[in-house]
């Protein structure tokens, strides 16, 4: 069982290995003394790698995803461009 606290973080919008625009996401929190990892990925909006976490958690973090995709999206935009942190 995990302790109650979740980290969220999401990359710059990259490239994927077909040439698509993604962005990263990952949730992590301590479960039984080791972290628990789940990595999803946008615009698609999938879980694509997870440990810890139970199938009806990994379809909250889909719909979580899903919910916020482009606030997401905009935020990983502006950290994509250096010079729009100036």
């Amino acid at each position: 069982m995990a302790d109650g606290n979740m980290t969220m973080t999401y990359s710059a919008i990259v490239r994927d290995k077909d040439g698509r625009k993604i962005v990263r996401v990952k949730f992590e929190r301590m479960g039984k003394g080791v972290m628990e990892v789940a990595e999803g990925i946008l615009p698609d909006c999938k879980i694509i790698s997870q440990n810890g976490y139970t199938a009806e958690e990994v379809t909250g973090l889909e719909e979580y995803l899903r919910g916020n995709l482009d606030d997401f999206m905009s935020k990983a935009k502006v950290i994509s461009n250096p010079l729009k942190w100036l």
